[in-house]
């Protein structure tokens, strides 16, 4: 039995499913959970949600969202115990990177990044894929489930953002499966998403990150300061990994109640997801890929540092900079 039949083998006996999105879910992410609710759906699952946590901020995943008119309700809304089934999509375990509690165990799993099992009755991890996407792709083609433009255009955009528009490490699988649902997608969807503007508090929070820069060798360390705009610090440190001469990029800031890190590398010999656990595993959760990982760490581990913003991002800021320099074994 294909993976494909056996996702099928656990669909066709609930009536209900609920499709958890990681926080703050980015199109990979997004796109599987659109891809999961047609399978669901053709295989008769009458009851489908799609739920997610965190917030919706970057300026290209709100106008996913919206230009492919995706039906999407927070976690604070949706009662999780009154589904049949639960699946998560593009993260693996309860309580880490989204608000679906510890106790909660899905029947549905299936991403592509690295990590602890979940135990659900099917669960299909692939670390060697690139994009999580890549592996719906699959199982639509084996189901012989017909593509609308709409799923076409999310999966060929989740893809692009995920692997392909950075060349971070994409396999061969991304780029086959690119080309598979090519012909079903509407590229004026995709050409409206690459033009979406960019907030004054993006544009605000990636200044501050080039003005702060600390470099040593070809690595960097930025701040983004104090935002409400989560996704800007990966899109700050895309930004900063242009730098002439730098293959390594750590951007960190103050969101909300915890300080958000967002890691990327185009050096074969880091990787970047060791490094970020290396460094900052004893503070809070962090993780990721070889060229990409995020972290977050309360900041109530440093309540006894003053309630003055600048004063607290600046020990803050020293900290998580001589730790990662250290964590890549750099010295002054």
């Amino acid at each position: 039995m294909s993976r494909a039949d056996e996702l099928v083998s656990v669909l066709e006996r609930t009536d209900s499913l609920a499709i958890v999105c990681h926080d703050n879910p980015d199109p990979d992410c997004l796109a599987s959970a659109l891809a999961l609710e047609a399978i669901a759906r053709e295989y008769e699952v009458e009851d489908v949600t799609i739920a997610y946590g965190g917030e919706i901020s970057h300026q290209q995943n709100r106008a996913f969202v919206n230009l492919l008119d995706i039906s999407l309700q927070t976690l604070s809304k949706t009662t999780i115990e009154d589904y049949d089934s639960v699946g998560f999509v593009d993260h693996t375990r309860p309580g880490a990177n989204t608000e679906v509690p510890a106790s909660v165990t899905p029947d549905v799993v299936v991403d592509h990044h690295p990590g602890e099992s979940a135990h659900a009755p099917f669960e299909d991890v692939r670390d060697g894929y690139g994009a999580t996407a890549t592996i719906f792709i699959e199982y639509l083609r084996d189901l012989e489930v017909d593509l609308t433009t709409r799923l076409a255009s999310a999966l060929l955009f989740a893809l692009h953002r995920e692997r392909l528009d950075f060349v971070r490490e994409p396999t061969r699988r991304e780029y086959e499966a690119a080309l598979a649902v090519y012909p079903d997608a509407e590229l004026e969807i995709l050409e409206q998403l690459y033009g979406s503007a960019f907030s004054p508090g993006t544009l605000d929070a990636i200044g501050r990150a080039i003005a702060s820069r600390e470099r040593r060798g070809s690595s960097l360390v930025a701040s983004v300061g104090e935002t409400g705009e989560t996704d800007a610090l990966p899109q700050a440190a895309d930004y900063l990994l242009n730098l002439e001469g730098v293959d390594t990029v750590l951007v960190y800031g103050i969101v909300e109640d915890a300080i958000r890190l967002s890691g990327r590398s185009i050096d074969p010999r880091v990787n970047m997801g060791e490094t970020l656990e290396a460094g900052f595993d004893e503070l809070g959760a962090v993780g990721g890929h070889h060229d990409m990982a995020g972290g977050r760490i309360e900041l109530g581990l440093f309540a006894d540092h003053g309630e003055d913003d600048d004063e607290l991002l600046a020990f803050v800021g020293g900290r998580i900079t001589r730790r990662f320099f250290d964590a890549l074994n750099l010295d002054d």
